[in-house]
């Protein structure tokens, strides 16, 4: 279900975690939250030793393992890395943040990533934001300020739902101010999103009151160019961006990029960002790709059969397949779906193939 297709939600939100797994066609699904995306060498080694049929990125920059035969295990491994710190807020961890964090723009992320999740998971009344709602940090790069998030942080201010507002005082506190003036607006509404509230972002922004939020005029950020390749940082180091095809980590990846001893960011494009390096690492035969020209770039996919139910074709297989017959990256994103409900649709201009049954219907949106 779109946001434009809101009319008021009655059921619960069922969004997994690691304790409240989903069930799915191939066994319970858990979905571990990566505030950042920042995940450490002895992380990734644990999710490896799960994800023997491969670790899947989100949207968020969060993963997901599939067909888990024993979730109570699970559940205590996970914590035992420090992936599961509160059991009250781990569906609320939904934390974006710019991969590069400040490196190339001098506006630190990260250590606001760490903060605001610590407060987060401090605050009884922030367990129960829904398991959609999404806090959103960007280092002046205007790559995570364009994914929609509830509430982003930029130098300036802060977005509502994509609206941008002057914020004085400290970023971490108006965030949190945010969520709980959200939580007082959708008290009897059922919204899961500031976007889903009518006047959302003015509802939210009125309760934080004109003191300490202004509406402030709308700038446009500068984009950094999102794919694969390696970055130039001012210190003389590198990061390089690698794309994992159709969003699937395998369990030797997920062991390639711990042994690398850096730091690693997942994204919110099924990339991976390896931080710091004093060169690029050789990475042919990994199945990860750094051209930036290769035709995996831009092209997802939903889960699809037989690991969906509601799906109506094995869209991994069918996506690869089409992305083997080509040469060049595609012009625009290409999204392929197994249904209408089109799972993991990425933001802006984007090609979608949704399975009908009898085939595939190509759509622009």
């Amino acid at each position: 279900m779109s946001i434009a297709d809101f009319s008021g939600r009655l059921r619960p939100d069922a969004c997994p975690g690691a304790l409240q797994t989903h069930a799915a066609a191939d066994g319970p699904l858990a979905r571990i939250r990566l505030p950042g995306g920042a995940i450490t060498p002895a992380q990734l080694r644990e999710l490896a030793a799960f994800g023997a049929s491969g670790i899947e990125l989100t949207s968020r920059a969060n993963v997901q393992v599939r067909a888990v035969e024993s979730p109570a295990v699970f559940a205590d491994r996970m914590a035992a890395v420090g992936l599961l710190p509160s059991p009250t807020h781990e569906r609320v961890r939904n934390i974006v943040a710019s991969p590069l964090g400040g490196r190339l723009t001098g506006f630190a992320t990260h250590p606001l990533v760490e903060a605001l999740d610590r407060a987060l998971c401090a605050d009884p009344a922030l367990a129960g934001l829904p398991g959609r709602f999404l806090f959103a940090l960007d280092d002046g790069t205007g790559d995570v300020a364009s994914l929609g998030a509830d509430v982003t942080l930029v130098e300036d201010g802060i977005l509502l739902a994509g609206t941008p507002f002057s914020t004085p005082g400290d970023g971490v506190d108006i965030l949190l101010a945010a969520a709980r003036a959200f939580l007082a607006e959708r008290a009897d509404s059922g919204a899961w999103r500031v976007a889903e509230l009518p006047d959302g972002p003015a509802r939210v922004a009125a309760r934080l009151s004109a003191a300490r939020v202004q509406a402030a005029a709308a700038v446009a950020s500068p984009q950094r160019a999102r794919g694969a390749g390696v970055v130039a940082l001012p210190d003389g180091r590198v990061a390089v961006e690698a794309v994992v095809p159709l969003g699937r980590l395998t369990a030797a990846q997920a062991r390639l990029l711990a042994d690398l001893d850096v730091p690693v960011r997942l994204t919110p494009w099924r990339t991976v960002v390896l931080l710091d390096l004093a060169e690029a690492p050789d990475l042919t035969g990994s199945g990860l790709v750094t051209d930036p020209d290769s035709p995996w770039t831009g092209v997802s996919a939903c889960t699809g059969s037989p690991g969906c139910a509601k799906s109506l074709a094995d869209v991994q297989h069918d996506a690869a397949q089409w992305v083997a017959a080509r040469e060049r990256r595609p012009e625009l994103p290409v999204h392929w779906a197994g249904c209408e409900r089109r799972c993991g649709l990425p933001k802006g201009r984007v090609v979608e193939m949704v399975a009908t049954g009898d085939g595939y219907q190509e759509r622009q949106k």
